[in-house]
Formats: structure tokens, C-alpha cells, sequence
């Protein structure tokens, strides 16, 4: 079956498997000259045409037409010599099966019409009276040249299959492939979500300290000191819960799907609160009743990256207003800062990506620029209709947290 599935043209060694083809069917035919006794044994003449009609059959594969030709040239006299007419008929046979499992069916019908004329032709000329051994001989080559369309028709057939087969297994790959991007993508994003804003919360903190310790030693506000050591300690703490958190989620995605709850909008006013912490003054205003649980964890995740950047790059005496509302069947959202902004030159970092990757996995679009009036703005609109072509919402932790970048 591997035989006869595979193309003879792409099969290995193939032309010393035609050689010994030729070999053996040399000595089948020379069996069938001297057994076959029908008084017409070949002379010497005979012998060479016959044997010569075999040599062109270790090219049949490649070239199976000018094979034909060849052994046509060297059996058509053979048989106008009246020599035994039963021993080229394997030969002959194998050279038309092989036309018609490897060519065309035109091709095919032309090459069996080819050959029956010359068969009517020779009949005619060494047994006009032979009608039986006509038929018999036409039977043959049409049946042979059947075959071979069949076995041609069958091998397509197969390697369609094995095709589709290959193109399944390469999208399966693909698709692989795909979400294994996904899933670093997303881990990345929610790592980026929750610890980002606690090492921001760190170093404000610590710069707090440090300028209480060096502004005046002299006067040294141990209640200013030891309250910034404590947000320090305890921002570090909220951190290390959150990336325990996260692990976890992690760890239960091979269990399920491993989301985890979504923050959702009524932990905006955290996110303010957590701002003000930082020394910014934070105007939140929030009037949506529900969201859906998607969209409300993109802007969540939109007004805590927003906020980070703002009290990372806003400078001293900031002032942050966060609006959002309801409009026309979608949730808008809009952060706007009166700070410097960031400065020239900062390494560029993933907030505004993952912003906009937030906003775009529930089929909404997303703003950020330098405000009208100064500072920064950015704003969003989220669908709250589902988007079916959408890629399903990251996960995030139960507990609130502030994202952040190293610069917008």
C-alpha cells in the first residue's frame, strides 16, 4: 500500500528498482518466448528486439512517453517478423500502466489509441484473420490503461488527505504557538498591573524620608520619618501579598482557567486614595451604577496606570482628576494631570501599551497626549456591549492595586 500511495516519480532508488524491474521482466518475457511454443520461436533478430524493448524501461519513470516510443520501435518490428507475439506483452504493459498513473488522462486516452493502432496495424499485417486475438489484446491495453488512471486518481486522493492532514497539524502549531504569546503577554501585563505601583508608592516614600532626614538635622521630624518607614514597610508588604497573589493565579491555570476575581470600578476610590498617599491631590468622580465585569476591570487597570504615570512624572504640588461615566451604551474614562509630564530622554516603558492592549480587549480605543491646558490627558472608551472578536480580558488579583512604568 506504501507502493502504491506514493508517486513513483518521488519514490527513492527509483531508477535502480526500475532496473531490476527491467531484469526481471526480460527473463519473464524470454520464459514466455521459449515455453509459449506457437511455432513462431524468434530468430536472432527477435531476440535482440525483444531484449532492446527492455532496456528503455529503467527511465519509465521519469520519462514514460519516449519510453514508449523506444519500445514501440523495438516491438513493432518484432511482431512484423512474425515472432512470438505473447512474450512483449508484460513490458509493453508496464510502459502504458505507467503513463497513465503518471500523466494526465488526455494524455492516457492519446497514448492507448496510439497503441491500439499500431496493434490494428500489425494485426493486420502478420494474422488478418485473428479478430479473437485482437479483442483479447485490446482488452489488455484498455484495461491496463484503467488501471493505471485509477491508481493515478487514488494516489491524489491520498496525498489530499495527507495534505490537509499536514495543514491541521500546522495550524494546531500555530495555534499553539499563538496562545503560548498570549499567556506571556498576560503575565507580563498582570505582573506589570500589580507590582508596578507598589515600587512607585516605595520610592515616593523614600524620597519623603530622605528629605525629612536631610532637610534639617538639627529639627529632625521623627514623627514625619517614622510614618514614611511605616508606608514603606507597609507598601512593601500590600507587594509581597499581591505577588503571592498572582503566583497562585498562575499556578491554577493549569487546574482551570486561572483568573482569578477582576477589580472592578468600585476600587477606583483606592486608587485615589493611594495617589493622595503619594502627596497628589485626586478629585475622583464615578458615576456609573454597574459596568460589565470586563470592562470594568480595563478601566481599573486604565485609571491605575494613569495615575501611576501621573504621580511618577507629575512633580511636586500635583493635581489629578479622574472621571468616569456613563455615555451612549459606553463607559468613559478620563484622567487628566496638571504636572510637567515626563522627561526628555526617560527609557520608554509598557504603560501606554498595556493601556491601550487594555482597552482594545473589550473592543474600545484609548487617547493619551499632552493635555489642552497643560500636563497630561489620558482618556478612554469602552463598549460595555460585548465584543465577541475580542480577546478575552486579563486577569487580575482580588486586591485592589496601582500599576506603573518607567516612563509613559
Amino acid at each position: 500500500m506504501a507502493a502504491i500511495n506514493r508517486d513513483p516519480r518521488t519514490a527513492p532508488h527509483g531508477m535502480r528498482n526500475d532496473a531490476l524491474l527491467a531484469g526481471a521482466l526480460a527473463v519473464v518475457d524470454t520464459a514466455l518466448a521459449l515455453l509459449v511454443n506457437d511455432g513462431l520461436r524468434p530468430d536472432a533478430l527477435g531476440w535482440s528486439l525483444l531484449l532492446a524493448a527492455h532496456v528503455p524501461l529503467v527511465w519509465r519513470r521519469r520519462h514514460p512517453v519516449p519510453v514508449l516510443l523506444v519500445a514501440l520501435a523495438c516491438i513493432a518490428p518484432y511482431h512484423a517478423l512474425d515472432n512470438n507475439h505473447t512474450a512483449p506483452i508484460p513490458a509493453t504493459m508496464v510502459v502504458l500502466y505507467t503513463i497513465a498513473a503518471t500523466g494526465t488522462v488526455r494524455r492516457t486516452l492519446l497514448t492507448g489509441t496510439t497503441v491500439l493502432g499500431v496493434t490494428l496495424i500489425m494485426n493486420a499485417l502478420t494474422n488478418p484473420d485473428g479478430v479473437v486475438e485482437l479483442l483479447r489484446i485490446s482488452g489488455w491495453v484498455v484495461a491496463v490503461l484503467f488501471i493505471g488512471i485509477d491508481v493515478r486518481y487514488y494516489r491524489q486522493y491520498v496525498a489530499a488527505i495527507v495534505e490537509r492532514a499536514v495543514r491541521a497539524e500546522r495550524t494546531r502549531e500555530e495555534e499553539a504557538r499563538r496562545r503560548v504569546a498570549e499567556e506571556r503577554l498576560r503575565i507580563a501585563r498582570d505582573l506589570h498591573d500589580l507590582l508596578a505601583h507598589s515600587i512607585t508608592l516605595i520610592g515616593v516614600q523614600t524620597s519623603v524620608a530622605a528629605h525629612v532626614l536631610t532637610a534639617d538635622p538639627d529639627r529632625l521630624d521623627r514623627e514625619a520619618v517614622a510614618k514614611a518607614l511605616d508606608d514603606i514597610s507597609d507598601t512593601c508588604r500590600t507587594a509581597r501579598g499581591e505577588l503571592r497573589t498572582t503566583l497562585e493565579v498562575l499556578r491554577a491555570a493549569e487546574h482551570g482557567d486561572g483568573r482569578g476575581p477582576l477589580p472592578g470600578l468600585d476600587g477606583i476610590a483606592h486608587l485615589a486614595e493611594t495617589a493622595r498617599i503619594a502627596g497628589a491631590r485626586v478629585d475622583a468622580t464615578v458615576r456609573a451604577d454597574h459596568a460589565p465585569p470586563a470592562v470594568g476591570a480595563a478601566a481599573y487597570r486604565i485609571v491605575q496606570e494613569a495615575l501611576t504615570n501621573s504621580v511618577r512624572h507629575g512633580g511636586p504640588g500635583l493635581s489629578i482628576r479622574v472621571d468616569v461615566y456613563e455615555e451612549r451604551g459606553a463607559l468613559h474614562v478620563s484622567v487628566t494631570d496638571d504636572g510637567t509630564g515626563p522627561t526628555a530622554g526617560g527609557i520608554p516603558g509598557f504603560g501606554l501599551v498595556g493601556m491601550r492592549e487594555r482597552a482594545r480587549s473589550v473592543g474600545g480605543t484609548l487617547d493619551a497626549g499632552a493635555g489642552a491646558g497643560g500636563g497630561f490627558e489620558v482618556s478612554a472608551v469602552l463598549p460595555e456591549l460585548p465584543v465577541l472578536s475580542a480577546p478575552p480580558p486579563s486577569p487580575a488579583s482580588s486586591a485592589p492595586s496601582m500599576r506603573r512604568e518607567e516612563t509613559r
